[in-house]
């Protein structure tokens, strides 16, 4: 009892930022469409969870299988596929939150600031997009920043239990996503929290870069799991998917960098919202107070950031995720230097101190919850990045009608067998439908591409069951007149003028 009234505000606000993360995180959980990422890595877990030769599914398209492994977990307890997968997310986004409340107190040595870190990353709309998604991205991001704190951590108190824990977080970080090796790559820049004036210095920096070489090394290890399967080589080519081999790059250095830097900045700063920018240009402009810490936190977001500007071939702004959360710690020092501000000003009154500090965080997550609180409940009408808006909500990767399909073939397959068709052999169809739909015997499900002329396969199955087709891509806004279809439904997709849509087809002989 005395050791929780000692620690009774800090107790409160722990279950206080826990409530609210949990409820914001969780309501509405089903309401943004299916993405077409989702619908793959979803689709695998099912497969792997129910066929153990096939449990490094993910590198048949160079992915790493860590979100997969946890997601077969996760369907074990969880009907939905897709809230299944999502509440991965959910949980690991809660991991990041916590890891950043820990990574900000040590660094800065105050609760206050820790607290504060956590709650900008309650609202910070980035996060409330990809913690609420079946992606690799939340996860990813937990591995980046808890990576972050065990380094520090190592860095100065040189201990053996402390590289072996980095070692297992780098480890687990590197099964998920290539861009976790950054935490590898970025060991080297911690010495600048070393603290040179020690005694015996020398021998405890000789004692650092035999624990930072345990901690790669028990991450490469994880890693070298992966030469187990056949596949491991196509991580490497879907790698060059998304960014420039070196051999390549080197024909045009710079040549995407100046277009790619754009884009990265100015997602960055539609995530980030003007009151988290101001205060993190702030915490520059004081960069003398705690300056190793803030050098360090600028060091773990300018090159990676830069580096994906430099090799970037196809990027999406979730691949700033991880690097962009560094720059929250600094918010937080920025708010707390300004509630201190704020206590001196009112020195005799501390509940006008509390009431201009409380009005001040306000004004701080106002629009940032605004943004996350309409993404969860509307969102059409959430102002995310505008590429993100495209891809997850208005474009032909976002499942708008799925919903409604999968409702509808369960319906037609009661009684009888039916053939569904797809436009697509993988992405969001068919596997957003054979995610639920796959264990129906009465329902068989393929897809085809492309479907410049009908294929023959369906109209034979016409001859024999109800025969449907499903169109989604924007080609096909117009299905071709000799194709024998007849319109069930359509869903549109977003606020453009595409749409997900429903034919059944009609058997040769009915013609």
């Amino acid at each position: 009892m005395k050791l929780i009234l000692k620690y009774k505000w800090e107790i409160a606000f722990s279950l206080l930022l826990t409530l609210a993360y949990f409820v914001l995180r969780l309501i509405f959980l089903d309401r943004l469409p299916i993405f077409t990422d989702e619908a793959i890595y979803v689709r695998w877990a099912q497969t792997a969870l129910n066929d153990a030769s096939w449990r490094f599914i993910s590198l048949t398209d160079g992915k790493q299988p860590m979100y997969v492994w946890i997601a077969m977990v996760f369907m074990k307890f969880v009907q939905d596929p897709l809230i299944a997968g999502r509440l991965i997310s959910v949980l690991t986004g809660f991991l990041t939150m916590l890891g950043l409340f820990f990574l900000t107190y040590e660094l800065f040595k105050n609760k206050i600031t820790a607290f504060l870190a956590s709650a900008l990353y309650l609202f910070y709309p980035f996060a409330q997009v990809l913690d609420r998604m079946a992606l690799y991205d939340s996860m990813v991001a937990a591995f980046y920043v808890w990576a972050l704190y065990f380094s520090v951590l190592l860095v100065r108190k040189i201990r053996l239990d402390l590289a072996l824990i980095l070692g297992f977080i780098i480890g687990g970080g590197v099964l998920t996503k290539s861009s976790n090796f950054f935490s590898i790559y970025l060991l080297p820049f911690l010495l600048i929290l070393f603290d040179f004036k020690q005694k015996h210095f020398k021998n405890n920096i000789l004692k650092l870069v035999a624990l930072v070489l345990v901690s790669a090394g028990i991450g490469y290890g994880f890693y070298g799991v992966l030469r187990l399967s056949p596949l491991y080589e196509m991580i490497t080519t879907k790698n060059a998917t998304f960014v420039y081999p070196f051999s390549e790059w080197m024909l045009h250095p710079f040549l995407y960098f100046n277009s790619n830097l754009s884009g990265l900045t100015s997602w960055l700063i539609q995530y980030l919202t003007p009151a988290y920018l101001i205060l993190i240009l702030l915490a520059i402009l004081f960069i003398n107070k705690f300056f190793k810490e803030k050098i360090v936190l600028l060091l773990y977001f300018v090159l990676p950031f830069l580096a994906l500007a430099l090799f970037g071939k196809l990027i999406y702004p979730r691949f700033i995720f991880l690097m962009s959360l560094m720059l929250l710690p600094l918010a937080a020092w920025s708010l707390n230097f300004l509630f201190e501000k704020t206590e001196k000003l009112f020195a005799k009154n501390i509940t006008y101190a509390r009431i201009a500090q409380l009005v001040l965080l306000l004004i701080v997550v106002a629009y940032p919850a605004f943004v996350s609180i309409i993404f969860a409940a509307d969102p059409l009408k959430a102002p995310i990045a505008d590429r993100d808006r495209e891809q997850y909500i208005n474009g032909w990767a976002a499942g708008w009608g799925v919903k409604e399909s999968v409702v509808f073939f369960q319906k037609q397959a009661q009684n009888q067998k039916i053939f569904v068709a797809t436009e697509g052999t993988f992405g969001i169809l068919p596997y957003s439908l054979e995610m639920y739909l796959v264990d129906n015997k009465n329902v068989t499900i393929k897809g085809y591409w492309p479907v410049d002329a009908f294929p023959k396969e369906v109209s034979d199955y016409a001859r024999k069951m109800p025969t449907y087709f499903v169109f989604y891509q924007p080609q096909h806004i117009v299905i071709p007149i000799d194709f024998p279809l007849k319109l069930i439904f359509e869903v549109q997709q977003g606020d453009t003028s595409s749409y997900y849509r429903v034919y059944q087809v009609i058997p040769p002989d009915e013609k």
